[in-house]
């Protein structure tokens, strides 16, 4: 199966470039895989699609300020370190896209303030970096203070303090991801309590979000395609839910990710594609997603192909918005 057939054409002018004011206010694309008929709805109309013993499953992951920008130590020449994964029991060293990322050789150090340095320690297959932090205090709490909210770049604009608030879901809590899962976005409180009034079970599982997520795909034939790991967990009463529901709907890849992953491992590099057989997943909420990417192949494994692409050729058509800020979809 060919990588070269998950594309389809996107205007740039549809690539959401700012969040909606209103979380809820965002479209919905609805698709029956039964009928293979769709309607346009709102977000709004999604507690309206919950039955009583349906179990919603959202990933809880927070997204941390991961984005750094520095000099080099012995000149002048802007650095930009994107953090990905931690790869020590400290949490201090950490894989790393670096740009640029040629001129940085082992040993390098880069002070992006006067509490936090940044030290080269190798470098991975891709071009990705091991680097080790060097904060003065707590990790975490120095990032808060000196990092940017990691937009993807196909927002072409600079991060902002609303980013900070806007660009996480309101129901994260653990620190670890370093992008959103975006499907979380559209929630309030209030539509949260609306899920609830429907009879519907919250589940919680985690998976921070890394290269596995968003990293292009290296190869044409998907069955050679190699995802890197990512850290997550399902806690037990959460597969008891999942167990016990009528129907399980994820809230986003991520959670679809992490719930047919073995909830006895730490980390996942699970490729979903045509042919995989979900074992819990029953429905999907998921924004719309780049063409020829790993979260484009896993909808249409679940949806099938041919109907997900008309679905987007009619998104495109009816001026949806695209990506992390963008509109939804949601997958029966």
């Amino acid at each position: 199966m060919l990588l070269s057939e998950f594309d389809y054409q996107l205007p740039h002018d549809l690539i959401a470039q700012e969040a909606l004011a209103d979380r809820a206010g965002a479209r919905m694309l609805v698709v029956d895989r039964s009928t293979g008929a769709w309607e346009d709805r709102m977000f709004r109309d999604f507690p309206s699609y919950l039955r009583t013993g349906d179990c919603l499953v959202m990933n809880d992951s927070r997204v941390i300020p991961s984005r750094l920008l520095g000099r080099r130590e012995h000149g002048t020449g802007q650095v930009e370190v994107f953090l990905t994964r931690p790869v020590s029991s400290d949490g201090l060293t950490w894989e790393a896209l670096v740009h640029p990322g040629p001129k940085m050789r082992s040993g390098e150090r880069i002070v992006i303030s006067p509490e936090l340095s940044v030290e080269i320690v190798g470098r991975g297959e891709f071009g990705e970096r091991t680097v080790r932090l060097h904060p003065q205090g707590d990790l975490f709490q120095v990032l808060d203070r000196v990092g940017h909210v990691p937009l993807p770049p196909y927002i072409r604009r600079p991060d902002t303090p609303a980013d900070r608030e806007r660009y996480q879901t309101v129901f994260a809590q653990e620190r670890g991801s370093v992008a959103a899962p975006t499907a979380g976005l559209h929630f309030t409180p209030e539509i949260l309590e609306a899920c609830r009034q429907a009879g519907t079970e919250i589940a919680r599982v985690t998976l921070h979000v890394g290269l596995g997520t968003f990293q292009p795909l290296r190869s044409e034939v998907l069955e050679g395609v190699h995802l890197h790991a990512e850290r997550f967990r399902v806690p037990q009463e959460s597969v008891r839910a999942m167990d016990a529901a009528r129907r399980v709907v994820a809230i986003g890849t991520t959670s679809v990710r992490a719930m047919e992953s073995d909830p006895g491992k730490s980390e996942t590099s699970i490729f979903i594609y045509p042919g995989f057989r979900f074992r819990r997943t029953g429905a999907m909420l998921t924004n719309f997603h780049l063409p020829k990417s790993s979260l484009l192949v896993l909808v249409c494994a679940f949806a099938g192909k041919d109907l997900m692409l008309a679905a987007y050729r009619h998104a495109v058509e009816q001026r949806y918005r695209f990506f992390s800020y963008g509109d939804c979809m949601l997958i029966l």
